[in-house]
């Protein structure tokens, strides 16, 4: 049985406030899938930058902190489930907002596909490391992920404190089974009792000669897709007992644990596959990197109980995905901009079924085209979803951050100190910047979908603000009306000013 957007009453229906800190921290972990993104995305940035992938990071962790800085404040003033959709639109008009969530909630779906397919993709080769699947065909992916993805829709319209507890228990599990290979790794490194001879070499922290200080930055997208969804826990703002309190912790939290933990990881990566071409080579060809590891520097099982955490985690991340995408749908919808029937929520469940149903749809049709219609493979449409998911998520990230500008520093607010000014600055210098290295010149070949569909989603969402103008304004006028849109009206401004302790 379903209900309505609003209440018998008339007022807007609204979630369940019920989540704590440690359950937004993990909605956020989940979609950050720090055991995944350990296990791939270090070898696009390898690809670009040979042997200094931790200085990729290290630079990609600064630019994230740079963004954490306006979620932070966006959330100290704000709690609504749009997430950046009621930021943006709070601050810079509702049309700038109703882009914003609307290409957010692209960057959730394009995520949800590049998890399941890294989860089918992990899900075959420990059937095959199992002996139940024998040498799976390409296209095993394909079946699994779609599959998997039936589990996620399930939870994700299960209460989100249920789902949330599953999320952070099952990362947390697969987080300590890498931190203990990596320090197995680093001792065997450092005692010279490593395979091939190989030690600690801290040749991972320069640049190889040849290699412009400018072409770090291609790499560093791969660092940014490692971070992408540290800010999720800011679409469960009307989930969360203590919003202005907890969300900023989780948000601030899970930015700087993810990029010290990327830092060293990735370090030791490298070190463990060797510095050399060949080394480099093998970093780059491998099929799951902590696995590798943990098979070479330790034991075969060990790997496989990585392979199978690297695919838990996954699908972890793409019910973080589908939860982040339902929820904007659902607010986009309860606030006049999508079809009404998109903001309908589950009497018993209370969350949004209708708007996950429609995501996970989205995920389906995605796999199906490129698997039937383009002929592709699950470790292609991997790479194009997330560069696709990555670019929209820093032009998002840019509009989040001229709003809070907007706000904090030019509405008269002198709480905040005026110096502060210069963190958002280089934030929008570093995305700017990332954003134009990576798109131009436009790539060719399969690499073309990326920035293609990026600019067709953008299309589409502005498209369709212009040709609903009367939507758009209502949206506005609710936006200001809506528990948490109000500003400092709303929080003291001790609130605002105060740090996250």
């Amino acid at each position: 049985m379903t209900a309505a957007s609003t209440s018998e009453t008339g007022q807007p229906r609204k979630l369940h406030r019920n989540l704590s800190v440690w359950e937004a921290i993990g909605i956020s972990l989940a979609l950050m899938a720090p055991s995944m993104a350990a296990s791939i995305n270090p070898q696009g940035t390898a690809t670009t930058v040979g042997r200094a992938v931790p200085i990729a990071f290290a630079l990609a962790f600064v630019g994230v902190l740079l963004v954490a800085y306006t979620f932070v404040r966006l959330t100290q003033r704000f709690h609504h489930s749009g997430s950046v959709y009621g930021f943006v639109g709070a601050t810079l008009g509702p049309r700038a907002g109703v882009i914003s969530g609307w290409a957010l909630t692209g960057t959730y779906t394009f995520y949800a596909v590049v998890t399941s397919m890294a989860g089918g993709r992990f899900a075959a080769n420990f059937l095959d490391h199992l002996g139940v699947w024998h040498n799976p065909p390409t296209w095993s992916g394909f079946l699994l992920g779609a599959l998997g993805m039936v589990i996620v829709w399930w939870l994700a319209i299960t209460p989100a404190r249920g789902g949330t507890r599953i999320l952070l228990a099952a990362e947390a599990i697969t987080v300590a089974l890498i931190v203990v290979v990596i320090v197995i790794v680093f001792a065997k490194l450092a005692g010279h009792s490593a395979p091939h001879g190989l030690g600690v070499d801290w040749s991972v922290f320069s640049l190889p000669s040849g290699i412009p200080l400018s072409t770090i930055f291609l790499g560093v997208v791969f660092g940014f897709l490692s971070f992408a969804g540290f800010e999720a826990a800011a679409t469960l703002g009307e989930e969360t007992r203590r919003p202005r309190r907890d969300i900023p912790r989780a948000i601030l939290g899970v930015a700087i644990f993810g990029g010290v933990y990327f830092f060293v990881v990735t370090a030791v990566e490298v070190m463990g596959f060797g510095t050399s071409a060949r080394g480099v080579t093998a970093f780059i060809n491998s099929t799951s990197l902590i696995g590798d590891l943990g098979t070479a520097y330790v034991s075969s099982w060990l790997g496989t109980l990585i392979t199978l955490g690297a695919m838990v985690s996954a699908f972890g991340c793409a019910l973080a995905s589908t939860v982040g995408a339902s929820r904007l749908t659902f607010a986009m919808s309860r606030d006049g901009i999508l079809p009404a029937r998109f903001s309908t929520v589950s009497e018993r469940r209370r969350t949004p079924t209708v708007a996950a149903l429609a995501v996970v749809l989205a995920v389906y049709v995605i796999i199906a085209f490129t698997w039937f219609a383009l002929g592709g493979d699950p470790f292609t449409l991997f790479l194009v979803s997330g560069t696709i998911g990555t670019l929209i998520l820093l032009v998002v990230y840019i509009l989040a951050t001229i709003g809070m500008v907007r706000l904090v520093f030019f509405s008269g607010d002198n709480t905040i100190r005026r110096w502060e000014l210069i963190i958002p600055v280089l934030g929008i210098i570093v995305l700017g910047y990332t954003l134009f290295r990576n798109i131009w010149p436009l790539p060719t070949g399969v690499a073309w979908w990326g920035p293609s569909v990026t600019i067709a989603w953008f299309v589409v969402g502005i498209a369709w603000v212009l040709g609903r103008p009367a939507a758009t304004r209502r949206a506005g006028q609710l936006l200001t009306r809506s528990e948490g849109l109000s500003g400092s009206g709303s929080a003291t401004a001790e609130e605002a000013a105060s740090p996250v302790s």
